[in-house]
């Protein structure tokens, strides 16, 4: 749960599927670390069973612009829609070790479904957010687990993956997501402002505008 839309959207579906939802956030150095408190926020609001922060070495992610220890600028006002190269905020292998945790703790707590809000249509281009990604992670965990080789595997969902960010605002809204507790911007300033121009702040924008709802950002762009 990152505290941004499609994971605060991801979570709602599970509750209202009726699964007790444990939810981990993950701190890695991220210059966005807003998004951590909204996580919070967005999992009270959600009413889920159990919430966790595990803090990861920021060395790890050290060439990722997302890092704000590593002096790379975030990029502005990117063609990110039709373009091939992967950006300077992917984070290495971010969804790898996250979901690994999930595996870890899944199998402290009992549980066998995994919830990740990944999503491939209106996305910056991340390798690890493909539906390929997750069809493979999903074999990878049942032949590196207990609970895959004493047959209680596990179910990797991702059910935003071929969904457009109109169309995931729209359901999460009709779930009564509040997405004014959401954070979605990469380089916010001190007040929490979103700057409006980075790939998520324009993907947020757009799909709001595009679902008809009125987004709930304060940004610092008018643009």
């Amino acid at each position: 749960m990152s505290g941004g839309i499609d994971s605060a959207t991801v979570a709602m579906m599970a509750v209202r599927q009726g699964f007790s939802v444990h939810a981990i956030t993950f701190s890695y150095g991220q210059r966005h670390a807003i998004e951590i408190d909204c996580a919070r926020r967005v999992a009270a609001q959600i009413g889920i069973a159990g919430h966790i922060v595990i803090d990861l070495n920021h060395a790890v992610f050290a060439s990722s612009s997302l890092v704000a220890e590593s002096g790379i600028p975030v990029p502005h006002g990117r063609d990110y829609a039709h373009s091939a190269d992967i950006p300077s905020t992917y984070v290495p292998a971010r969804n790898i070790l996250f979901l690994s945790y999930a595996l870890a703790y899944g199998e402290t707590v009992g549980a066998h479904d995994i919830f990740i809000g990944v999503n491939a249509i209106d996305y910056s281009g991340y390798p690890d957010c493909r539906p390929e990604f997750i069809e493979a992670f999903a074999r990878m965990a049942d032949l590196g687990t207990r609970s895959g080789a004493e047959g209680r595997g596990f179910v990797i969902h991702a059910p935003l993956v071929d969904m457009t960010k109109a169309e995931i605002i729209a359901h999460g809204h009709a779930l009564g997501v509040d997405y004014s507790l959401t954070h979605s911007c990469y380089d916010p300033d001190r007040e929490g402002r979103s700057c409006g121009t980075c790939d998520s702040c324009r993907i947020r924008r757009a799909g709001f505008s595009d679902a008809h709802l009125a987004d709930p950002t304060r940004y610092r762009s008018a643009s």
